[in-house]
Protein backbone atom coordinates (compact mmCIF):
# COMPACT_ATOMS: atom_id res chain seq x y z
CA UNK A 1 0.00 0.00 0.00
CA UNK A 2 1.68 3.58 -0.91
CA UNK A 3 2.41 5.93 1.61
CA UNK A 4 -0.13 8.21 0.15
CA UNK A 5 -3.00 5.81 0.88
CA UNK A 6 -1.82 4.72 3.74
CA UNK A 7 -2.08 8.57 5.37
CA UNK A 8 -5.79 8.96 3.80
CA UNK A 9 -7.04 5.73 6.02
CA UNK A 10 -5.03 7.01 8.87
CA UNK A 11 -6.26 10.05 8.94
CA UNK A 12 -9.95 8.91 8.11
CA UNK A 13 -9.87 6.10 10.70
CA UNK A 14 -8.27 8.68 13.48
CA UNK A 15 -10.97 11.43 12.68
CA UNK A 16 -13.11 9.38 13.29
CA UNK A 17 -12.02 8.08 16.87
CA UNK A 18 -11.72 11.69 17.29
CA UNK A 19 -14.79 12.60 16.31
CA UNK A 20 -16.59 9.88 18.58
CA UNK A 21 -14.97 11.73 21.82
CA UNK A 22 -15.84 14.34 20.63
CA UNK A 23 -19.31 13.51 20.84
CA UNK A 24 -19.25 11.42 24.16
CA UNK A 25 -19.81 8.44 22.55
CA UNK A 26 -18.38 5.29 23.81
CA UNK A 27 -14.84 5.64 23.09
CA UNK A 28 -14.79 1.68 23.73
CA UNK A 29 -17.17 0.16 21.20
CA UNK A 30 -15.57 3.06 18.45
CA UNK A 31 -11.96 2.06 18.97
CA UNK A 32 -13.16 -1.90 18.85
CA UNK A 33 -15.16 -1.09 15.36
CA UNK A 34 -12.85 0.72 13.78
CA UNK A 35 -9.67 -1.37 14.56
CA UNK A 36 -11.81 -4.41 13.03
CA UNK A 37 -12.74 -2.33 10.12
CA UNK A 38 -8.68 -1.67 9.97
CA UNK A 39 -8.13 -5.41 9.56
CA UNK A 40 -10.86 -6.48 7.33
CA UNK A 41 -9.31 -3.81 4.64
CA UNK A 42 -5.63 -4.86 5.44
CA UNK A 43 -6.66 -8.33 4.32
CA UNK A 44 -8.34 -6.92 1.32
CA UNK A 45 -5.61 -5.63 0.10
CA UNK A 46 -3.79 -9.15 0.69
CA UNK A 47 -1.88 -8.03 4.22
CA UNK A 48 -1.60 -9.98 6.74
CA UNK A 49 -3.39 -9.12 10.66
CA UNK A 50 -0.39 -7.84 12.78
CA UNK A 51 -0.74 -9.50 16.21
CA UNK A 52 1.73 -11.75 17.56
CA UNK A 53 1.27 -15.13 17.44
CA UNK A 54 -1.38 -14.85 15.09
CA UNK A 55 -3.39 -18.40 13.42
CA UNK A 56 -5.65 -18.12 11.03
CA UNK A 57 -9.00 -20.03 11.80
CA UNK A 58 -9.20 -20.62 8.44
CA UNK A 59 -11.93 -18.21 7.61
CA UNK A 60 -11.12 -14.52 6.36
CA UNK A 61 -14.56 -13.25 7.91
CA UNK A 62 -13.65 -14.49 11.36
CA UNK A 63 -9.71 -13.63 11.79
CA UNK A 64 -10.26 -10.35 12.65
CA UNK A 65 -12.81 -10.94 15.66
CA UNK A 66 -10.56 -13.43 16.54
CA UNK A 67 -8.03 -11.24 17.92
CA UNK A 68 -10.88 -9.39 19.89
CA UNK A 69 -10.56 -12.66 22.70
CA UNK A 70 -7.05 -13.24 22.00
CA UNK A 71 -6.39 -9.62 22.74
CA UNK A 72 -8.37 -10.34 26.20
CA UNK A 73 -6.77 -13.07 27.40
CA UNK A 74 -3.48 -11.17 26.55
CA UNK A 75 -4.61 -7.58 28.35
CA UNK A 76 -5.74 -10.11 31.58
CA UNK A 77 -2.27 -11.96 32.11
CA UNK A 78 -0.44 -8.22 32.21
CA UNK A 79 -1.96 -4.92 32.77
CA UNK A 80 -5.49 -5.65 33.00
CA UNK A 81 -5.56 -8.01 36.19
CA UNK A 82 -3.42 -5.59 38.23
CA UNK A 83 -6.37 -2.46 37.27
CA UNK A 84 -9.00 -5.19 38.20
CA UNK A 85 -7.49 -5.64 41.90
CA UNK A 86 -7.35 -2.17 42.46
CA UNK A 87 -10.61 -1.29 41.49
CA UNK A 88 -11.34 -3.88 44.01
CA UNK A 89 -9.65 -2.60 46.69
CA UNK A 90 -11.05 0.99 46.17
CA UNK A 91 -14.55 -0.12 46.27
CA UNK A 92 -14.15 -1.97 49.49
CA UNK A 93 -12.45 1.14 51.06
CA UNK A 94 -15.26 3.04 50.11
CA UNK A 95 -17.42 0.45 51.83
CA UNK A 96 -15.83 0.27 54.76
CA UNK A 97 -15.67 4.45 54.99
CA UNK A 98 -11.65 4.39 55.08
CA UNK A 99 -11.73 7.10 52.16
CA UNK A 100 -13.98 9.29 54.32
CA UNK A 101 -11.62 8.87 56.82
CA UNK A 102 -8.56 9.72 54.62
CA UNK A 103 -10.18 13.06 53.37
CA UNK A 104 -11.48 13.93 56.97
CA UNK A 105 -7.91 13.48 57.95
CA UNK A 106 -5.95 15.81 55.40
CA UNK A 107 -8.85 18.40 55.12
CA UNK A 108 -9.48 19.02 58.71
CA UNK A 109 -7.00 21.32 59.13
CA UNK A 110 -7.35 23.67 56.07
CA UNK A 111 -10.57 24.55 58.03
CA UNK A 112 -7.52 26.64 60.18
CA UNK A 113 -5.90 28.34 57.52
CA UNK A 114 -7.70 32.30 57.30
CA UNK A 115 -5.42 33.46 54.39
CA UNK A 116 -7.46 32.38 51.39
CA UNK A 117 -4.17 32.82 48.70
CA UNK A 118 -1.95 30.58 51.04
CA UNK A 119 -4.65 28.38 51.13
CA UNK A 120 -4.46 28.38 46.74
CA UNK A 121 -1.27 25.94 46.71
CA UNK A 122 -1.75 23.93 49.45
CA UNK A 123 -5.39 22.77 48.86
CA UNK A 124 -4.01 22.13 44.82
CA UNK A 125 -1.00 19.76 46.11
CA UNK A 126 -3.36 18.35 48.84
CA UNK A 127 -6.07 17.57 46.41
CA UNK A 128 -3.57 15.93 43.96
CA UNK A 129 -2.70 14.57 47.60
CA UNK A 130 -6.49 12.78 47.74
CA UNK A 131 -6.51 11.41 44.02
CA UNK A 132 -4.36 9.04 45.25
CA UNK A 133 -7.40 7.36 47.15
CA UNK A 134 -10.45 8.77 44.81
CA UNK A 135 -8.37 8.33 41.04
CA UNK A 136 -11.96 9.79 39.28
CA UNK A 137 -11.23 13.35 38.94
CA UNK A 138 -15.35 14.30 38.95
CA UNK A 139 -15.54 11.97 41.82
CA UNK A 140 -13.17 13.44 43.33
CA UNK A 141 -14.52 17.20 42.46
CA UNK A 142 -17.84 15.99 44.31
CA UNK A 143 -16.10 15.08 47.34
CA UNK A 144 -14.09 18.16 47.64
CA UNK A 145 -16.94 20.34 46.75
CA UNK A 146 -18.78 18.69 49.66
CA UNK A 147 -15.98 19.03 52.03
CA UNK A 148 -13.46 21.30 51.17
CA UNK A 149 -15.44 24.42 49.01
CA UNK A 150 -17.55 25.77 51.84
CA UNK A 151 -14.71 25.94 54.28
CA UNK A 152 -12.59 27.88 51.13
CA UNK A 153 -15.74 30.17 51.05
CA UNK A 154 -15.30 30.88 54.74
CA UNK A 155 -12.10 31.65 54.42
CA UNK A 156 -12.72 34.80 52.32
CA UNK A 157 -11.77 32.75 48.53
CA UNK A 158 -13.48 33.73 46.01
CA UNK A 159 -15.77 31.53 43.81
CA UNK A 160 -13.90 31.19 40.80
CA UNK A 161 -10.17 30.59 42.43
CA UNK A 162 -11.56 27.89 44.51
CA UNK A 163 -13.85 26.71 41.50
CA UNK A 164 -10.52 27.01 39.32
CA UNK A 165 -8.06 25.12 42.24
CA UNK A 166 -10.79 22.10 42.69
CA UNK A 167 -11.13 21.76 38.93
CA UNK A 168 -7.25 21.04 38.65
CA UNK A 169 -6.75 18.44 41.52
CA UNK A 170 -6.77 15.20 39.73
CA UNK A 171 -3.62 15.48 37.66
CA UNK A 172 -0.05 14.16 37.84
CA UNK A 173 0.36 12.83 41.32
CA UNK A 174 3.03 9.60 40.78
CA UNK A 175 1.94 6.69 41.38
CA UNK A 176 2.36 3.03 40.89
CA UNK A 177 -1.58 2.18 41.55
CA UNK A 178 -2.16 4.42 38.56
CA UNK A 179 -3.95 2.50 35.48
CA UNK A 180 -2.57 5.06 33.03
CA UNK A 181 1.00 3.90 34.33
CA UNK A 182 0.68 0.30 34.78
CA UNK A 183 -0.54 -0.11 31.09
CA UNK A 184 3.15 1.71 29.81
CA UNK A 185 4.51 -0.37 32.03
CA UNK A 186 3.38 -3.33 30.20
CA UNK A 187 4.23 -2.47 26.54
CA UNK A 188 7.46 -1.19 28.10
CA UNK A 189 8.50 -4.21 29.30
CA UNK A 190 8.38 -6.21 25.78
CA UNK A 191 11.51 -3.84 25.07
CA UNK A 192 14.88 -5.66 25.92
CA UNK A 193 15.90 -2.26 27.39
CA UNK A 194 12.98 -2.53 29.94
CA UNK A 195 12.62 -5.69 30.58
CA UNK A 196 12.77 -6.03 34.38
CA UNK A 197 10.80 -3.06 34.73
CA UNK A 198 8.58 -2.73 37.69
CA UNK A 199 5.15 -0.32 37.57
CA UNK A 200 7.34 0.87 40.54
CA UNK A 201 10.56 1.51 39.11
CA UNK A 202 8.74 3.44 36.43
CA UNK A 203 7.31 5.59 38.80
CA UNK A 204 9.53 6.07 41.37
CA UNK A 205 12.56 6.54 39.07
CA UNK A 206 11.33 7.95 36.10
CA UNK A 207 8.03 9.47 36.69
CA UNK A 208 8.16 11.20 39.84
CA UNK A 209 11.18 12.93 38.78
CA UNK A 210 9.16 14.96 36.06
CA UNK A 211 5.43 14.77 37.77
CA UNK A 212 6.62 16.06 41.69
CA UNK A 213 8.61 19.57 40.12
CA UNK A 214 5.86 19.87 37.88
CA UNK A 215 3.35 19.97 40.24
CA UNK A 216 5.07 22.32 42.85
CA UNK A 217 5.39 24.77 39.81
CA UNK A 218 1.59 24.59 38.84
CA UNK A 219 1.24 25.22 42.33
CA UNK A 220 2.89 28.28 42.80
CA UNK A 221 1.47 29.49 39.05
CA UNK A 222 -1.76 28.60 40.52
CA UNK A 223 -1.28 31.35 43.30
CA UNK A 224 -0.25 34.06 41.14
CA UNK A 225 -2.35 33.79 38.62
CA UNK A 226 -5.44 32.91 40.77
CA UNK A 227 -4.58 36.29 42.52
CA UNK A 228 -4.60 38.64 39.48
CA UNK A 229 -7.15 37.04 38.03
CA UNK A 230 -8.94 38.22 41.61
CA UNK A 231 -7.76 41.38 41.15
CA UNK A 232 -8.79 41.88 37.43
CA UNK A 233 -12.59 40.89 38.84
CA UNK A 234 -12.56 43.25 41.09
CA UNK A 235 -11.39 45.97 38.95
CA UNK A 236 -13.45 44.78 36.46
CA UNK A 237 -16.46 45.51 39.38
CA UNK A 238 -17.48 41.96 39.07
CA UNK A 239 -18.84 40.73 42.45
CA UNK A 240 -18.55 37.56 44.10
CA UNK A 241 -21.99 36.91 45.19
CA UNK A 242 -22.31 33.24 46.23
CA UNK A 243 -21.57 32.99 49.81
CA UNK A 244 -21.17 29.95 51.31
CA UNK A 245 -20.24 28.51 55.13
CA UNK A 246 -19.51 25.44 56.63
CA UNK A 247 -17.08 22.88 58.13
CA UNK A 248 -16.13 19.98 57.15
CA UNK A 249 -18.03 16.87 58.04
CA UNK A 250 -16.62 15.09 61.45
CA UNK A 251 -15.53 11.86 61.01
CA UNK A 252 -16.68 10.09 64.44
CA UNK A 253 -14.01 7.52 65.99
CA UNK A 254 -11.16 7.44 68.13
CA UNK A 255 -7.75 8.75 67.32
CA UNK A 256 -6.45 4.66 66.96
CA UNK A 257 -9.40 4.64 64.60
CA UNK A 258 -9.07 7.75 62.30
CA UNK A 259 -4.97 6.90 61.89
CA UNK A 260 -5.21 3.58 60.90
CA UNK A 261 -8.21 3.99 58.68
CA UNK A 262 -6.63 6.96 57.09
CA UNK A 263 -3.59 5.08 56.00
CA UNK A 264 -5.63 1.71 54.43
CA UNK A 265 -6.65 3.36 51.10
CA UNK A 266 -3.17 3.85 50.57
CA UNK A 267 -1.58 0.91 52.06
CA UNK A 268 -0.75 -0.56 48.70
CA UNK A 269 1.50 2.33 47.90
CA UNK A 270 3.53 2.23 51.21
CA UNK A 271 3.96 -1.49 51.44
CA UNK A 272 5.75 -1.22 47.87
CA UNK A 273 7.43 1.94 48.77
CA UNK A 274 9.09 0.08 51.65
CA UNK A 275 9.94 -2.77 49.98
CA UNK A 276 11.41 -0.70 47.12
CA UNK A 277 13.61 0.88 49.87
CA UNK A 278 14.72 -2.32 51.44
CA UNK A 279 15.82 -3.66 47.87
CA UNK A 280 17.57 -0.56 47.22
CA UNK A 281 19.27 -0.39 50.62
CA UNK A 282 20.37 -3.79 49.92
CA UNK A 283 18.64 -5.19 53.43
CA UNK A 284 16.13 -7.52 51.65
CA UNK A 285 15.11 -7.88 48.02
CA UNK A 286 11.12 -9.03 48.18
CA UNK A 287 9.43 -8.99 45.17
CA UNK A 288 6.54 -7.36 45.70
CA UNK A 289 4.57 -6.04 42.57
CA UNK A 290 0.91 -3.85 42.37
CA UNK A 291 -1.32 -7.22 42.88
CA UNK A 292 0.16 -8.46 46.13
CA UNK A 293 0.41 -5.14 47.76
CA UNK A 294 -3.20 -4.78 47.01
CA UNK A 295 -4.06 -8.08 48.04
CA UNK A 296 -2.00 -8.09 51.53
CA UNK A 297 -3.70 -4.58 52.13
CA UNK A 298 -7.13 -6.24 51.45
CA UNK A 299 -6.25 -8.85 54.09
CA UNK A 300 -5.08 -6.39 56.98
CA UNK A 301 -8.22 -3.97 56.29
CA UNK A 302 -10.85 -7.34 56.77
CA UNK A 303 -8.53 -7.77 60.09
CA UNK A 304 -8.96 -3.77 60.99
CA UNK A 305 -12.64 -4.79 60.44
CA UNK A 306 -13.38 -7.49 62.14
CA UNK A 307 -11.27 -5.82 65.66
CA UNK A 308 -13.16 -2.76 65.31
CA UNK A 309 -16.88 -3.97 64.71
CA UNK A 310 -16.60 -7.93 65.96
CA UNK A 311 -18.87 -8.94 63.77
CA UNK A 312 -17.71 -11.65 61.85
CA UNK A 313 -20.75 -12.25 59.12
CA UNK A 314 -20.88 -8.84 58.36
CA UNK A 315 -17.42 -8.31 58.35
CA UNK A 316 -16.90 -11.03 55.45
CA UNK A 317 -20.58 -10.09 53.67
CA UNK A 318 -18.90 -6.61 53.13
CA UNK A 319 -16.03 -8.19 51.65
CA UNK A 320 -18.18 -9.48 48.41
CA UNK A 321 -17.68 -5.19 47.18
CA UNK A 322 -14.22 -5.87 46.51
CA UNK A 323 -14.89 -8.25 43.91
CA UNK A 324 -18.04 -6.29 42.55
CA UNK A 325 -15.64 -3.41 42.62
CA UNK A 326 -13.15 -5.71 40.43
CA UNK A 327 -16.34 -6.23 38.05
CA UNK A 328 -16.95 -2.35 37.84
CA UNK A 329 -13.29 -2.24 36.89
CA UNK A 330 -13.80 -4.77 33.51
CA UNK A 331 -14.80 -1.23 31.29
CA UNK A 332 -10.86 0.18 32.30
CA UNK A 333 -9.47 -3.11 31.05
CA UNK A 334 -12.02 -3.49 28.12
CA UNK A 335 -10.82 0.17 27.27
CA UNK A 336 -7.38 -1.25 26.88
CA UNK A 337 -8.33 -4.16 24.78
CA UNK A 338 -10.30 -1.96 22.44
CA UNK A 339 -7.30 0.36 22.17
CA UNK A 340 -5.04 -2.09 21.61
CA UNK A 341 -7.32 -3.51 18.38
CA UNK A 342 -7.14 -0.33 16.96
CA UNK A 343 -3.49 -0.34 17.10
CA UNK A 344 -3.47 -3.92 15.62
CA UNK A 345 -5.78 -2.26 12.25
CA UNK A 346 -3.56 0.24 12.33
CA UNK A 347 -0.54 -1.89 12.37
CA UNK A 348 -2.29 -4.34 9.83
CA UNK A 349 -2.43 -1.55 6.97
CA UNK A 350 1.47 -0.96 7.40
CA UNK A 351 1.11 2.53 9.28
CA UNK A 352 3.38 1.95 11.83
CA UNK A 353 6.42 -0.06 9.47
CA UNK A 354 5.63 3.34 7.24
CA UNK A 355 6.14 5.41 9.95
CA UNK A 356 9.32 3.46 11.18
CA UNK A 357 10.58 3.59 7.32
CA UNK A 358 9.79 7.38 7.15
CA UNK A 359 11.55 8.04 10.72
CA UNK A 360 14.75 5.66 9.87
CA UNK A 361 14.67 7.48 6.33
CA UNK A 362 14.83 11.18 7.65
CA UNK A 363 16.97 13.34 9.88
CA UNK A 364 14.27 14.29 12.38
CA UNK A 365 15.28 16.60 16.14
CA UNK A 366 14.78 13.87 18.79
CA UNK A 367 12.30 15.87 20.93
CA UNK A 368 9.95 16.29 17.90
CA UNK A 369 8.01 13.19 17.84
CA UNK A 370 7.25 13.54 22.10
CA UNK A 371 6.29 17.50 21.07
CA UNK A 372 3.57 16.11 18.11
CA UNK A 373 1.93 13.43 20.38
CA UNK A 374 1.76 16.06 23.30
CA UNK A 375 0.24 18.63 20.48
CA UNK A 376 -1.96 16.20 19.46
CA UNK A 377 -3.09 14.84 23.09
CA UNK A 378 -3.56 18.48 23.75
CA UNK A 379 -5.86 18.98 21.16
CA UNK A 380 -8.10 16.34 21.85
CA UNK A 381 -7.94 16.28 25.35
CA UNK A 382 -9.58 19.88 25.45
CA UNK A 383 -12.09 19.24 22.34
CA UNK A 384 -12.86 15.78 24.44
CA UNK A 385 -12.48 16.73 27.72
CA UNK A 386 -11.46 13.35 28.51
CA UNK A 387 -7.62 12.91 29.39
CA UNK A 388 -7.00 9.53 29.38
CA UNK A 389 -9.12 8.17 26.37
CA UNK A 390 -6.84 9.20 24.04
CA UNK A 391 -3.56 8.15 26.09
CA UNK A 392 -4.70 4.15 26.58
CA UNK A 393 -5.09 4.42 22.64
CA UNK A 394 -1.96 5.62 22.30
CA UNK A 395 -0.10 3.45 24.26
CA UNK A 396 0.70 0.42 22.26
CA UNK A 397 2.13 2.86 19.67
CA UNK A 398 4.72 4.65 22.21
CA UNK A 399 7.26 1.82 22.42
CA UNK A 400 7.41 1.34 18.34
CA UNK A 401 7.86 5.10 17.29
CA UNK A 402 10.75 5.77 19.81
CA UNK A 403 12.64 3.02 18.77
CA UNK A 404 11.96 3.77 15.03
CA UNK A 405 12.78 7.98 15.82
CA UNK A 406 15.84 6.54 17.52
CA UNK A 407 15.18 7.60 21.05
CA UNK A 408 14.67 6.91 24.51
CA UNK A 409 10.20 5.17 25.10
CA UNK A 410 10.29 7.16 28.40
CA UNK A 411 10.80 10.46 26.33
CA UNK A 412 7.68 9.91 24.78
CA UNK A 413 5.53 8.12 27.55
CA UNK A 414 5.99 10.98 29.97
CA UNK A 415 5.27 13.94 27.81
CA UNK A 416 1.91 12.35 27.07
CA UNK A 417 0.89 10.49 29.45
CA UNK A 418 0.92 13.52 31.99
CA UNK A 419 -0.42 15.97 29.49
CA UNK A 420 -3.26 14.70 29.26
CA UNK A 421 -4.06 14.77 33.05
CA UNK A 422 -2.62 18.37 32.76
CA UNK A 423 -4.95 19.44 30.36
CA UNK A 424 -7.84 17.95 31.22
CA UNK A 425 -9.32 21.14 33.38
CA UNK A 426 -8.61 23.17 30.64
CA UNK A 427 -11.91 21.84 28.44
CA UNK A 428 -15.03 23.41 29.43
CA UNK A 429 -16.75 19.95 29.07
CA UNK A 430 -14.53 18.05 31.05
CA UNK A 431 -16.97 16.13 33.25
CA UNK A 432 -15.70 17.77 36.93
CA UNK A 433 -15.73 21.52 34.85
CA UNK A 434 -19.33 20.80 34.33
CA UNK A 435 -19.70 19.23 37.66
CA UNK A 436 -17.87 21.86 39.48
CA UNK A 437 -19.89 24.50 37.14
CA UNK A 438 -23.07 23.15 38.15
CA UNK A 439 -22.16 23.45 41.84
CA UNK A 440 -20.98 26.75 42.09
CA UNK A 441 -23.09 28.74 39.55
CA UNK A 442 -20.37 29.80 36.92
CA UNK A 443 -19.71 29.23 33.60
CA UNK A 444 -17.39 26.65 32.71
CA UNK A 445 -15.32 29.18 30.43
CA UNK A 446 -14.59 31.40 33.37
CA UNK A 447 -13.92 28.24 34.80
CA UNK A 448 -11.44 27.34 32.27
CA UNK A 449 -9.81 31.00 32.72
CA UNK A 450 -8.51 29.71 36.23
CA UNK A 451 -7.17 26.50 35.26
CA UNK A 452 -5.37 27.14 31.39
CA UNK A 453 -2.42 29.10 32.45
CA UNK A 454 -1.05 27.27 35.70
CA UNK A 455 -1.82 24.12 33.31
CA UNK A 456 -0.19 25.00 30.50
CA UNK A 457 2.81 26.40 32.34
CA UNK A 458 3.08 23.07 33.92
CA UNK A 459 2.59 21.46 31.08
CA UNK A 460 5.39 23.17 29.18
CA UNK A 461 7.85 22.85 32.18
CA UNK A 462 7.10 19.35 32.58
CA UNK A 463 7.63 18.83 28.62
CA UNK A 464 11.42 20.69 28.88
CA UNK A 465 12.14 19.10 31.83
CA UNK A 466 11.27 15.31 30.62
CA UNK A 467 13.45 16.30 27.25
CA UNK A 468 16.18 17.48 29.57
CA UNK A 469 15.98 14.30 31.23
CA UNK A 470 15.51 11.49 29.19
CA UNK A 471 16.19 12.63 25.78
Amino acid sequence: MNIFTLSIITIVAIALVVYMLIKKMDIKITLLGVGLGLMYLALLMGQKIAFKGFTSTGSATLDPISIIPMQFVSTLSEAGLIILILGGYTAYMNKIGANDVTVNVLTKPLGKVKSPYMLVPVVFLLGNLLSLVIPSASNLAIILLATLYPVLRKAGMTTLTAAGVIATTATIIPTPLGGDNIAVVAELVKSPQFANLTVVDYVFRYHAIVSIPSLLVMAAAHYFWQKRMDKKDIASGLVDTISQTGEIKEVKGGSLYKIVYAILPILPIFILLIAYALDIAGIAAIGVDVGLASFLSFIIAIICELIRTKKAKVVLQDTEEFFNGMGRAISVVALLVSASIFVTGLKSIGLISGLQAIMKSTETVGFVLPLILVVFTAIIVILSGSGTALFYAMVPLMLPLAQAAAINPIAVTIPMGLAGNLLRACSPVAAAVLIIAGTTKQSPLNIVKRTLVPSIIALVFMFVLSMIIYL
